[in-house]
């Protein structure tokens, strides 16, 4: 897969220069590149006291897991020039604690790249640093004394920084600090232009990088985007590979359920029957008993609800007794566990039924990353806040799961294919790229 090259403001005309500063991604010869420190000329301090730089606090979000900080006074302008930090505006490096009083450096990516930030912001737009940093608590706290060192080697050139330092909604690909940044700018009433933005990022998908976060992000978003050598050095783009889990690889208007030869909901008439839902959190059980079984009075069994099993059958003993049909919405990964609802059918001599969701891991985390995090505001108003299942949630019944037999004691099986319910709005959110760091 590959995409149109994007030359925005700023980019630079001269080959020469280009040769000089760069790498060729064309597997060309390679030359050697002096890296100059932040610092070049002699007597300049590094202290953090010179810079512009300040941490606005408290951090953003409900856990504040999004860092905020500004350097000089930014102002809000309708383009945005979004850039990646390591690897893109500054080298990547593995952070190394500081000693005693040593202040923390760094270095360009090329050294370029302050004379290209102080061209831009002249050129109209605000310049925003959109980064990753997944650091324990000491690293962190090195990494925050490093960027004012930054904004101290950029004292004429504001900008705005916005750091996600935990693995939830705010974490590229995801994107909430898009969300932030938009809001930001709202509360001085300024619309970002999308169109005539652009997003910088060196996690591209090309054969060398460790990643495609940041060509995802900005897909999600509608950003154009370029990579530091498209940006700084005017170098071709290359190709590149978007892997991992996407939306747009399931079947397309699949049926919804199968098979169609019987109803779904039976007749009023007949015995109070027990329906067990199998499957992966998060394939839509609980909205799909809402939509199909609640208005037809069946009692609604949850585990997450009632905490344990027994509780669970107890209470499914209570609803048929009682002449309702009832739903077991749990997983129910295995025919072990399926068996207590099976048993407790026969001794009540009643119908049961099993209704298999089906739906890989992939899909499902997807879905409970969205639940989680990407909700737009209008849907996430209407259902009860979600909270993210563990990872070990979906890979744990991978391992245990058995699909259903009718020889365990169903009288039927029938299949539910996943298909997403939404506004608009919401399908755009839902097809983003959400897997965050792989998963």
């Amino acid at each position: 897969m590959s995409t149109k090259s994007i030359r925005p403001p700023g980019s630079i005309a001269n080959k020469r220069s280009a040769d000089q500063l760069g790498d060729a991604e064309d597997g060309g010869p390679k030359k050697v590149i002096k890296v100059f420190p932040i610092f070049e000329k002699p007597g300049t301090s590094t202290s953090s006291e010179q810079s512009t730089f300040r941490w606005i606090k408290p951090a953003l979000g409900p856990k504040q897991t999004c860092l905020h900080g500004v350097n000089g006074t930014p102002e809000p302008r309708p383009k945005v020039a979004a850039f990646d930090l390591d690897g893109c505006i500054i080298q990547s490096s593995f952070p190394k604690k500081s000693k005693g009083n040593t202040p923390p450096t760094f270095q360009w990516w090329r050294p370029i790249i302050p004379t290209k930030l102080k061209a831009v912001h002249e050129e109209g737009y605000s310049i925003v640093i959109i980064t990753n940093q997944a650091l324990r608590s000491t690293a962190l706290v090195d990494w925050k004394k490093k960027i004012p060192a930054i904004g101290a080697a950029l004292p004429d050139i504001p900008f705005r920084l916005l750091a996600s330092i935990a693995r939830d909604g705010y974490r590229k690909p995801m994107p909430g600090m898009w969300y932030q940044l938009e809001h930001i700018f709202a509360e001085d009433n300024v619309q970002i232009d999308k169109e005539h933005s652009f997003f910088v990022g060196d996690a591209a998908g090309r054969s060398h990088d460790h990643a495609a976060t940041d060509r995802k992000w900005a897909l999600n978003i509608g950003l154009p985007f370029l990579t530091p050598e498209e940006y700084f050095l005017k170098l071709p783009s290359a190709p590149y590979t978007l892997t991992g889990f996407h939306v747009s690889s399931l079947p397309k208007d699949p049926p919804r359920v199968l098979p169609t030869s019987t109803p779904l909901i039976p007749s009023s008439t007949q015995q109070p029957e027990i329906v067990v839902f199998v499957g992966y959190p998060s394939l839509g059980k609980s909205s799909f008993y809402k939509r199909h079984f609640e208005p037809a009075g069946y009692v609604h069994i949850n585990q997450d609800t009632l905490r344990t099993r027994e509780k669970c059958v107890k209470a499914a003993q209570e609803a048929v007794e009682d002449g309702k049909s009832c739903v077991i919405d749990n997983t129910n990964r295995n025919a072990e566990t399926r068996r207590h609802y099976v048993e407790l059918a026969k001794r009540l001599k009643v119908p049961i039924r099993c209704i298999l969701f089906n739906g890989s891991l992939e899909l499902a985390w997807h879905n409970n990353l969205y639940r989680a995090y990407n909700l737009p505001p209008s849907a996430a108003e209407k259902q009860p806040k979600r909270e993210l299942l563990p990872y070990n949630a979906f890979t744990s019944f991978r391992a245990a799961y058995e699909e259903p037999q009718l020889s365990e004691g169903f009288s039927e099986i029938k299949r539910v294919n996943w298909v997403f319910e939404g506004d608009e709005e919401e399908r755009r959110r839902w097809s983003m790229w959400l897997q965050i760091d792989g998963k």
